[in-house]
């Protein structure tokens, strides 16, 4: 049932900001570099004064390894290294680290599945995804991932699906596998491809005979995906799509009438399965919103309404592509989600000529119940991004932290940090990355991915995307104020 204009307008005459503001997540607000705040923010020594008040772990203490800048009590050990950790097989860990997620493994282990993003044929890689049999999609391609199973003196690695392309964001499922996600609309004899790419593939990290044979959960469509997350209470699936002419699209799976979700059986589905739709907003008028990056104001919400795909394989069209104006939604660089609070939270990078207002990024909150999206962060125009004053932008991958709030990957120009987002709103740094892969006069630092919490909230796992490098960091973990 979706919720009608007038439904949404006259709900909104009648409670005001209680339609949407609601529950923990509700105080979400304005970060320290973020647009439309009530006060001027003033700055002491180039950094934000938002950053006090017992908010955050402190400053970040350069890394004499020239890895990762930490606060003080927080260390961090390095979990896999592409080229110089191997995997079980011999091989060396593949690049390009990306999305992750942490799983509960055995006699007390975590599980990790690592997603590579890899694009394109295996040549153009000095470390791709080993194509591991049994276990290969596309023989050409040299994305994948790789399961990681990290003990305290010990640390396994093998292959969980491989030849596939692009693997980004992803996302966990209720039922203990990972949804790895390909960012590529490439069809075969495109790049070097021998098959269509663009998919969503399960992989379970515990039983590895349930990867053998991949195969492709085409009822999820066939576009530029990021990530996913599934709604444990109503079983719906809601992904992102990274592509920009025109900018992509929030997407919503619905499963058919008497499925039910569990290991493995997301691949038992026929390819037209359920109902693929894109998201479509309003404010609370009723006037349609044709993108996300309109909205320039702290706790703006719009009410959703799901419109049917018409082709979710893209046999010709890019399922973008498939709509007129004036039919859905669109929003630039929609990128990391996760579920929590009853909802999913979702990273939009950046916007500049789509928007009213450039800004550096914005999260949002779509609750399922009410059938609305919420604005819970915009970060401003970093304004020197090439320097370490408290100012974030491109938030990425996103993970709900067991401490309060948010920890957010940064994917901007500059400097690449870790940052956290209390409940309130306030921004603070959790780690720099050190590792310049430029050069001393033209220094390149880069992004961070996989931001995710160990199961027991003790580590936070964390990649660096190149060289390729999973770090896991701990130390005095504290919950985070909301004043």
């Amino acid at each position: 049932m979706s919720l009608s204009r007038r439904d949404f307008a006259r709900k909104s005459a009648i409670t005001g900001a209680g339609v949407a503001l609601a529950g923990s997540v509700g105080a979400l607000a304005t970060a320290p570099n973020a647009l439309a705040a009530t006060d001027d923010i003033e700055t002491v020594d180039g950094e934000s004064a938002h950053g006090h008040h017992g908010v955050g772990y402190g400053s970040l203490i350069p890394d004499p390894d020239g890895i990762l800048a930490l606060p003080e009590g927080f260390t961090y050990r390095v979990i896999t290294y592409s080229g110089r950790t191997k995997l079980e097989s011999g091989e060396f860990t593949p690049s390009n680290h990306d999305g992750t997620s942490t799983f509960d493994g055995p006699r007390g282990a975590t599980l990790l599945v690592n997603n590579h993003e890899l694009k394109g044929p295996r040549t153009g890689w000095k470390y791709p995804v080993p194509l591991t049999e049994g276990l290969v999609y596309d023989p050409a391609a040299s994305g994948g991932c790789t399961v990681v199973e990290v003990r305290r003196d010990h640390v396994a690695e093998w292959v969980g699906i491989a030849g596939t392309s692009t693997n980004c964001a992803g996302g966990n499922t209720p039922w203990g596998t990972w949804l790895t996600c390909e960012e590529t609309e490439d069809k075969a004899g495109q790049n070097g491809m021998t098959k269509d790419h663009g998919y969503v593939f399960e992989v379970d990290p515990e039983d590895r005979r349930a990867n053998r044979d991949p195969k492709p959960v085409k009822a999820l469509g066939r576009y530029a995906h990021e990530a996913v997350v599934v709604d444990p209470r109503r079983g719906h699936l809601y992904l992102t799509e990274d592509a920009a002419g025109p900018n992509g699209l929030l997407y919503r799976w619905t499963p058919p009438e008497g499925y039910r979700h569990g290991r493995g059986k997301l691949r038992t589905l026929a390819d037209d399965a359920g109902v693929l739709q894109a998201f479509k907003c309003f404010d609370s008028g009723g006037k349609f919103v044709d993108d996300l990056s309109r909205a320039t104001k702290i706790g703006t919400v719009y009410g959703v309404d799901w419109v049917d795909v018409p082709d979710r394989d893209a046999k010709t069209t890019s399922v973008r592509k498939q709509f007129t104006e004036g039919q859905v939604t669109r929003a630039r660089k929609l990128e990391g989600m996760w579920w929590g609070d009853g909802g999913t939270y979702i990273v939009s990078s950046f916007a500049r000529t789509e928007s009213p207002v450039q800004h550096d990024g914005a999260v949002w909150f779509y609750d399922p119940k009410r059938r609305t999206l919420t604005l819970k962060v915009l970060l401003g125009v970093n304004p020197d991004p090439s320097a370490d004053n408290g100012n974030f932008d491109g938030p990425d991958n996103i993970t709900v932290s067991p401490y309060g709030g948010l920890v957010i990957a940064e994917d901007g120009e500059g400097i690449q940090h870790l940052f956290g987002a209390t409940e309130s709103g306030r921004t603070y740094p959790i780690a720099r990355n050190d590792l310049n892969i430029g050069t001393a006069e033209k220094p390149e630092f880069s992004e961070f991915t996989g931001v995710t919490f160990s199961p027991d909230g003790r580590t936070l796992f964390a990649n660096i995307q190149e060289p390729g490098i999973m770090l896991a960091i701990t130390g005095p973990w504290k919950r985070q104020k909301c004043d």
